[in-house]
């Protein structure tokens, strides 16, 4: 039977709850009409009355005011799944009445009845996009959500079978948490889901979680937060703790929008808001984005240059000449302030013009989203790819929201759950450094900027898939070495990486940030000069006005090169790699 049909039979008897609404006629001994039951549902939000009609078929969203309705599990199966696809696993399973709760069972039973549905959660076998998966979805009209062993089993089930299959697993998830009338029973799924999500990580695949309103309680404590990626639809309420038990624990009143989706995006514990009427199809460019692509890794690793001219990247000889005549006309401070100059193209221009599909994730998982990095997925020439770039704006007031590109713990957090995120899928990692240096703010103390960075130093050098680096501006410092522990380091010919600024290095050693000038020829920061040293691969000769408009010229340079590197880098296996990037640094 199609999951249309289906549910068509049981839909507003149900899956929507409503109450009769009687006409309040002043003055009249006549009893007031009744609505049908089932024929109208207020919205929470607006308290607008509605046609449940009209919310069923704008997918459970007010055609008044937008808000978001809580969506019955085998229609949110019908609106992500391909048509057909979906095959339900593991029905009839019953928990019975493990603390003896009076009334438990008959509740149960009841809820069973009413829903159609064995337990809060529906679990199976689908397609979206034509991607297999395994998908769970929770539904808040059985005991709101919450997470008993029948629950606790399914979802244990459906991912150890994800694991066994070699697919991804999709949760939707909405929960009050754990079941009160279950106890310590309740509690146990929560390591029990955790534990097969563990197995499922080690075995290299895929989990996106999907949060919906609400998410709380040990469902947020356990399987929800652990997605590789993690989706929430707008407004949704997520959190340990719900609002009322806090409010009435702390004896203050909780800001508006605290604990909202939008919220979590701001302090990093998620990575997109999605409205649901695009959650299929960003879906399907997520799972897309995780599977290998043979065809594409193998046309790179195949890749040679036609031309036998100095264009070839593999000899560019007569660049490297061209820029060292130019760097004898150049000052190094002329350098310096050529790789500040604001009309220079930022990181996200970089990634706009030699990759595809871009998708950014956001956070560290731990605090926040810091705006200074941008990360995330895309295609190069169609084999996925993780790029992660310090983004200094393209205007004052995004310097201002980028922090001109001065990164804070955060943001190096992240950036290095992307990488590791990488090494899981085998994907490649392009870095774009351009930063003065890490921020030195007091905040970025306390939340321990030093960790920060010397963690990504700790995990780089050992990430078994191939890492690039490519200084398109400044090189300031630690903040930029901590983007920059790569397979190969590549610079523009006006870029500079150094220990520190010219100003800086100026004011500690000379005691007079005014000699900066000086400094920066004494400290031989230019890229001609670090590629004498062995400090990077590459130069790249840049337009006369590098500018948005003539950044062309310079990513076809870059893009002939990125498939070179790619050719070599895929020959090796990850060990392979991880030891040349060990002898690379260890040689300097």
């Amino acid at each position: 039977m199609k999951l249309g049909n289906m549910f068509k039979k049981t839909n507003q008897k149900n899956y929507i709850t409503l109450t009769n609404r009687k006409a309040n006629v002043q003055n009249s001994g006549e009893s007031s009409p009744e609505v049908p039951e089932g024929l109208m549902r207020k919205c929470n939000a607006c308290r607008a009355v509605v046609l449940a009609e009209s919310i069923i078929g704008n997918q459970y969203i007010c055609p008044k005011c937008g808000n978001y309705f809580s969506v019955p599990a085998r229609r949110r199966i019908e609106m992500l799944a391909d048509e057909e696809s979906f095959k339900e696993w593991d029905t009839g399973l019953t928990s019975g009445n493990p603390l003896h709760y009076k009334g438990y069972e008959d509740k149960v039973e009841a809820l069973r009845e009413k829903t159609g549905l064995d337990e809060a959660v529906t679990t199976g076998l689908a397609r979206i996009g034509g991607h297999e998966v395994v998908l769970a979805v929770c539904d808040s009209h059985f005991m709101m959500a919450s997470m008993g062993k029948v629950v606790g089993e399914k979802l244990t089930r459906a991912i150890e079978k994800a694991t066994e299959r070699k697919v991804p697993v999709i949760i939707v998830a909405c929960s009050g948490g754990a079941r009160m009338q279950e106890g310590i029973h309740s509690l146990m799924q929560m390591a029990k889901t955790s534990a097969a999500l563990k197995r499922h990580h080690d075995a290299g695949q895929l989990y996106i979680s999907v949060l919906t309103n609400p998410t709380t309680g040990g469902v947020t404590a356990s399987f929800a937060m652990l997605g590789d990626i993690i989706l929430a639809e707008p407004n949704a309420l997520i959190g340990f703790a719900g609002p009322r038990v806090i409010e009435q624990t702390i004896g203050q009143k909780l800001p508006k929008g605290f604990q909202r989706s939008e919220f979590l995006l701001e302090h990093g514990f998620i990575d997109q808001i999605v409205e649901r009427e695009h959650l299929k199809n960003r879906l399907e460019h997520l799972l897309s984005l995780h599977e290998k692509n043979p065809e594409a890794e193998q046309r790179l690793r195949n890749y040679k240059e036609v031309s036998e001219s100095s264009e070839n990247p593999d000899l560019n000889m007569s660049e490297e000449l061209s820029i060292a005549k130019k760097d004898e006309k150049k000052s190094a401070w002329d350098r310096v302030l050529a790789s500040r100059k604001k009309e220079r193209p930022v990181g996200t221009e970089y990634i706009e013009d030699l990759f595809s599909d871009f998708t950014e994730l956001h956070g560290d998982r731990y605090f926040g989203d810091d705006p200074a990095i941008v990360g995330g997925i895309a295609r190069f020439h169609g084999m996925p790819v993780t790029v992660i770039a310090q983004e200094k704006g393209r205007n004052t007031r995004e310097n201002v929201l980028r922090n001109f590109a001065m990164p804070s713990p955060e943001g190096y957090r992240k950036a290095l759950r992307l990488m590791k995120q990488a090494e899981k899928f085998h994907r490649p990692v392009i870095c774009f450094v351009d930063t003065p240096g890490a921020f030195c703010g007091m905040e970025a103390e306390e939340r321990g900027q030093g960790e920060a960075i010397a963690r990504n130093l700790f995990e780089m050098p050992g990430l078994k898939t191939p890492v690039l680096s490519i200084v398109i501006g400044e090189g300031g410092s630690g903040g930029a070495l901590a983007m920059a522990v790569a397979d190969e380091v590549w610079m523009l010919e006006n870029s500079i990486y150094s220990i520190l600024s010219p100003e800086g290095f100026a004011s500690i050693l000379w005691k007079d940030s005014h000699k900066a000038k000086e400094a920066a020829a004494v400290m031989r920061l230019t890229a001609a000069d670090l590629q004498k040293h062995g400090m990077v691969e590459r130069v790249f000769e840049e337009p006369e006005d590098l500018t948005i408009e003539t950044l062309p010229e310079l990513t076809l340079k870059m893009d002939r090169c990125m498939k070179i590197f790619f050719r070599k880098q895929l020959a090796m296996t990850g060990d392979e790699i991880a030891e040349m990037r060990y002898r690379r640094f260890r040689a300097l």
